[in-house]
């Protein structure tokens, strides 16, 4: 259903392919397309509102030099993100915003093909526990086992067998924005973590 704000446009209601750079080392992978955000305007994390969770992340890779504008409100808004893509463990937006363990399996095959099109990637910020769970997935499926499992937690940084730098990060959702759960100076570090993570030599086990 329509919010009332938008009930004049056309909603994209389509699966949302990932955005950014192709070239990108830093891969960021979120939840799902929020029904009136991503699902309406075909963008992720564009046009959930002012102070939304698009807002916020663009924020942060405005302030750490991934991004040339701090906001996001629509796919012809002028945003470019630099040496960063940003993709989602599900590719429709999900009833309730909570995605089932079927669609989450049934989508990994979709954002497995967009991640083998980012050769460069060599750091992977999962924004939240289920695109953490879902990349660790991922590369399981590709024979790439990690062991122990990482545990999820907001700026914990794991190095992974295949050379690349997995960390966790809180979703931006204004659930954990509003509640101060996710604050600016948390998500920032997340992001100069990735920094730092970048300079330095990429060694694979």
């Amino acid at each position: 259903m329509k919010k009332r704000a938008y009930r004049d446009e056309v909603y994209w209601g389509k699966p949302v392919p990932g955005f950014g750079d192709p070239d990108a080392r830093l891969l960021l992978i979120g939840l799902a397309p929020a029904a009136h955000g991503a699902n309406r305007t075909g963008r992720v994390f564009t046009g959930d509102g002012v102070g939304g969770s698009g807002d916020f992340l663009m924020a942060a890779l405005y302030r750490t030099g991934f991004a040339n504008i701090p906001y996001t409100r629509h796919p012809d808004d002028g945003l470019r993100l630099t040496d960063a893509f940003i993709a989602a463990a599900v590719r429709c937006a999900p009833p309730g915003n909570k995605p089932t363990p079927d669609e989450i399996a049934n989508c990994l095959p979709h954002l497995d093909a967009e991640v083998g099109a980012l050769p460069h990637v060599r750091v992977v910020v999962a924004l939240g526990r289920i695109g953490f769970d879902a990349y660790l997935r991922l590369l399981k499926n590709r024979g790439v086992i990690v062991r122990p499992k990482p545990a999820f937690a907001h700026a914990a940084v794991h190095e992974l067998p295949n050379g690349q730098t997995l960390i966790g990060c809180y979703h931006p959702s204004r659930q954990n924005t509003n509640t101060g759960k996710l604050n600016a100076r948390m998500m920032d570090a997340v992001f100069r973590a990735a920094r730092r993570a970048l300079r330095t030599p990429s060694v694979h086990v």
